[in-house]
């Protein structure tokens, strides 16, 4: 997964992937970002339009409730 890739993908796809990612290899959203070279305000924005928000205390994105 590139940042290229991911722009192009369809959102909850992303989502679903980003989740694994976060699950299996990056302790941390941040971690994520720099292992993958991502934007952290525009995942942060692509999530919250499909009505996501990432969850420090989970290491995942979760539906805004």
């Amino acid at each position: 997964m590139d940042a290229v890739q991911l722009e192009h993908m369809d959102s909850h796809m992303a989502l679903s992937i980003i989740n694994e990612k976060l699950r299996l290899e990056c302790d941390s959203l941040a971690s994520l970002l720099a292992l993958y070279d991502l934007d952290g305000g525009r995942l942060n924005a692509r999530m919250s339009q499909i009505g996501y928000h990432y969850d420090a205390s989970s290491n995942q994105f979760k539906p805004n409730t």
